[in-house]
């Protein structure tokens, strides 16, 4: 397996397109082409993940925090993401990074935080990216060629229904002039041919690889389509995750649950200001600018982490902030990665990091 076919397995989930615009998700050492021996998964880089990865053979480390945000303009070693990134190149390593991407999607970083708390009925919190129609015409006998390829890009989806589209018949006019070379019809003469009108809804991210499937199996030397912007925002692309317990339960006694359930050492909250927790709201990192979002959907708590002093007093009493921490938040991030190769690639080298990587202790 060479990195591409790895990174090509990870943004299929979530796509690079997907990322913040202040974000650097993607190959940011290495090279495409090389071929990946073993996988070392971990939340961040640092020095102890590139000794770790050179010490135990493996050429291809996927993080989810990027070890480069901003530009360098040198190379000396007087800080760790520089001296990472030289030692990354001396061992030939590949360094590879999905952030805000994986942050985006349905069953990403929030995703994978509201399963380890049994939520059920999950959906996105503040849903965001646009969707759009996508129209083509086709000969009838290659209508389902066209359509099959596009739907396999991933468009078509509407909640939990896939392959979703509405096809017509009609006739449609064409004639071919000096140059062309028409698949059906004689050039110079008005051609009617029977034809297929197919609609398909497109989320934003796929809308370049649904067209070049189009162009790709579409007959016709000129296929015409017509894209049309929806004023419908796409359900399953956004931040943070809201879900329901399977049953209520105590307020401090879920507290306590969060505590174990992702180790954390403390948890900063709010006053308790209802007895039972029955709606979730959850986010990755640090998520205090969806405080209001999570209020007017309704929830009894919300959990994420990097709240400062002043944004503890947006609960206003209406729910109950949970700051986790913002390590503790994302730790299983890994998670997502080892589940994503494996599917696809059972017997691959991947190993976790043995390297706790968070930076913030409690004394």
């Amino acid at each position: 397996m060479l990195v591409k076919d790895i990174t090509a397995l990870i943004e299929t989930f979530a796509p690079i397109s997907l990322q913040e615009s202040y974000d650097n998700s993607g190959l940011l050492c290495g090279n495409f082409t090389d071929e990946v021996q073993s996988i070392l998964l971990t939340i961040d880089i640092t020095e102890e993940v590139i000794d770790e990865a050179i010490d135990g053979g493996h050429n291809l480390i996927i993080s989810h925090h990027p070890l480069v945000f901003q530009g360098l303009k040198n190379f000396i070693p007087d800080s760790y993401i520089k001296r990472c990134i030289i030692k990354a190149i001396q061992h030939k390593l590949n360094i590879y990074s999905a952030h805000t991407n994986i942050d985006s999607v349905l069953h990403g970083v929030s995703g994978k935080l509201a399963d380890k708390l049994g939520l059920i009925n999950q959906r996105i919190l503040q849903a965001s990216g646009k969707l759009f129609s996508l129209t083509f015409y086709t000969p009838e006998a290659d209508a389902e060629k066209v359509r099959s390829a596009i739907l396999h890009c991933g468009a078509g989806y509407i909640g939990n229904y896939s392959n979703c589209s509405f096809n017509s018949k009609g006739s449609g006019t064409f004639q071919a002039h000096n140059g062309s070379k028409p698949f059906i019809g004689e050039i110079n003469q008005l051609h009617t041919q029977s034809e297929v009108r197919t609609e398909i809804t497109v989320p934003e991210h796929l809308l370049n690889q649904c067209i070049e499937a189009l162009t790709a199996t579409h007959p016709y030397e000129e296929p015409v389509w017509n894209i049309v912007c929806l004023e419908n925002i796409n359900p399953s692309t956004g931040l943070g995750i809201i879900g329901e317990l399977p049953t209520p339960i105590d307020s401090r006694t879920f507290l306590l649950q969060i505590k174990e359930a992702f180790g954390c050492s403390v948890i900063r909250h709010t006053p308790i200001c209802t007895p039972q927790i029955s709606k979730v709201a959850v986010c990755g990192g640090s998520g205090a600018f969806l405080t209001k979002t999570a209020i007017a959907q309704k929830a009894d708590i919300y959990i994420t982490g990097d709240y400062k002093y002043h944004d503890f007093f947006n609960a206003e009493n209406k729910l109950i902030i949970a700051d986790i921490g913002h390590y503790e938040s994302e730790q299983f991030t890994k998670e997502i990665f080892y589940e994503l190769v494996t599917k696809k690639i059972p017997n691959f080298a991947i190993q976790f990091s043995k390297v706790t990587t968070n930076p913030i202790q409690y004394l």
